[in-house]
């Protein structure tokens, strides 16, 4: 196939043949333009000249990357889990079709994508609040890369594009963000303020088992076996269009059945009692563990609030909710907990991702090791005893709260 490339006003563009018309046999050419240099346009051309050899046909078309997205939302909408699928929408519309939606999908380039990334570090935020810049965070804009990236891949499987465009861009570079914790002392100093209140057996259960929101929210009284002293997670409550709905775990570990320690199997005792009371009472239906006294189920949004408002009256730090389970998983490895242990108790999908989350804690457990390695090899130290990580599996669970109930 023959082609060319020409300098236009907007920039570079190509044109080369492609197979006649059927009907006619007459010649017929495609073209793409918007190439900052000629070298750019020349090594496209060569990829859609060898796309069309190989039989990987895209027509020319004046789709929009709006009328695209539009399309492809909707398309993916079954594959998707539904707080997904509101965040890729949420995405498209708030921060990919402002900006670059009116340009042809075909039309679209590496440069106009990075462009795009820089305004949305920039300027991209649509609300600022207070002491916020009017740039998205590079995690923010991260999400929008992986976003397009998907979007733009499915349309060259969907034979509109010949390649992604946004596989050449920069993506943007992110910052480690160390989560923000509370130690043992400002655990204890929140169940002591708390332990009067309504949801103070949600609270406990986050703080010595380390479960996400969703799934505690979601809580069923089918999913607590008081006799067995454990609980297991069946159905997260998640927040999808700012309306509180049925969702699924990230990972299927995190429908692990977790073992109670005695202070919070108890509590979950005293709030089932409660439960079962006011069940009968108000003769409501609902099996959910933590909801309103008629059996209304409580937005896991309004959980947060009353949680951030109960650290703040109580003078500590204002965290996340979910930083209760990075608090739980650093005082776990801190106290020693072998790291497979507090992986699996955790839900994440492998001991990998525990330990790479939580390289900050590392460097003080590898002195210990050190020290301790040291110590057994060389004899200048006490040697520690032997653990059985497959006992500690078995065993109750600790707390260091148990004190505080003998």
């Amino acid at each position: 196939m023959k082609g060319s490339v020409y300098k236009r006003p907007n920039g570079w563009e190509f044109r080369h043949d492609i197979d006649p018309d059927p009907l006619t046999g007459r010649r017929r050419t495609t073209s793409r333009g918007g190439f900052a240099t000629k070298t750019e346009a020349n090594r496209e051309m060569r990829k859609s000249i060898l796309a069309h050899e190989e039989g990987r046909r895209v027509d020319r078309s004046r789709r929009t990357v709006t009328e695209f997205l539009d399309e492809w939302i909707v398309a993916v909408r079954p594959s998707l889990r539904p707080s997904t699928w509101s965040k890729y929408r949420t995405y498209c519309d708030s921060y990919i079709k402002p900006v670059i939606g009116n340009t042809a999908l075909q039309e679209l380039t590496p440069v106009r994508i990075n462009l795009l990334y820089a305004h949305l570090l920039t300027s991209g935020r649509r609300h600022q609040r207070t002491n916020q810049g009017a740039g998205l965070s590079p995690g923010s804009v991260a999400v929008v890369h992986r976003v397009l990236h998907r979007a733009l891949r499915d349309a060259v499987r969907w034979n509109y594009l010949v390649r992604n465009p946004s596989d050449d861009v920069e993506r943007p570079k992110l910052d480690r963000r160390v989560p923000t914790v509370w130690t043992k002392e400002q655990l204890r100093t929140f169940v002591d303020h708390v332990r009067g209140d309504r949801l103070y057996a949600l609270y406990l259960v986050a703080i010595t088992t380390g479960l996400r929101r969703g799934a505690l929210v979601g809580l069923r009284r089918h999913d607590v076996d008081l006799d067995a002293g454990t609980l297991s997670s069946s159905r997260p409550r998640i927040v999808v269009d700012n309306k509180a709905v049925d969702g699924e775990h990230k990972t299927d570990s995190a429908y692990r059945p977790l073992v109670l320690d005695p202070v919070t199997a108890k509590a979950l005792r005293v709030h089932v009692d409660r439960w079962e009371q006011e069940r009968t009472e108000f003769g409501f239906t609902t099996d959910l563990l933590f909801c309103w006294p008629d059996g209304t189920g409580i937005h896991p949004d309004t959980v947060t609030d009353w949680f951030q408002a109960h650290a703040k009256s109580a003078g500590l730090p204002v965290i996340r909710l979910h930083d209760v389970r990075h608090s739980y998983a650093t005082a776990a490895l801190k106290s020693g907990v072998h790291p497979k242990i507090v992986s699996e108790r955790l839900g994440h999908a492998s001991v990998a991702f525990t330990l790479a989350y939580y390289s900050h804690v590392i460097p003080g457990m590898d002195a210990e090791a050190a020290g301790a390695i040291a110590g057994l090899i060389l004899g200048t130290g006490e040697t520690p005893e032997d653990t059985d990580v497959r006992g500690s599996v078995r065993t109750e669970a600790e707390t260091p709260l148990i004190d505080e109930e003998e």
